[in-house]
């Protein structure tokens, strides 16, 4: 499944990284700890969190994530979004809580 197809599915919002829309998923990592992140998310899996700053993104370029969602109207700093531009990984967003979207997201995915 491609970033743009879970846009649609789950109505998600773009903020910035569209070069990345085409990425295929492989999976779903959920963290707000930037460390497990790093020790643990496998290429191609959406990562879904609260957490708005640069170091996700880069955290998300060095595993080669296929994009990040932000969970309960988070927004993403402009660092951040400057980062996904450059780097082509989508972040999304929705007011739904990571516990919702991450079962909305399994269920496509399986």
């Amino acid at each position: 499944m491609k970033v743009s197809e879970i846009i649609e599915k789950l109505n998600l919002r773009v903020f910035g990284g569209e070069d990345g829309l085409q990425n295929e998923i492989t999976g779903g990592y959920v963290s707000d700890l930037l460390s497990d992140v790093m020790g643990n998310a496998d290429e191609g899996e959406v990562w879904v969190t609260l957490q708005t700053h640069k170091n996700v993104m880069a955290i998300s370029s060095l595993k080669e994530l296929a994009a990040v969602i932000l969970v309960t109207d988070h927004e993403p700093d402009a660092d951040m979004l400057e980062q996904a531009n450059e780097e082509g990984i989508p972040v999304l967003g929705t007011e739904k809580s990571t516990f919702e979207v991450s079962g909305e997201l399994y269920q496509l995915l399986k």
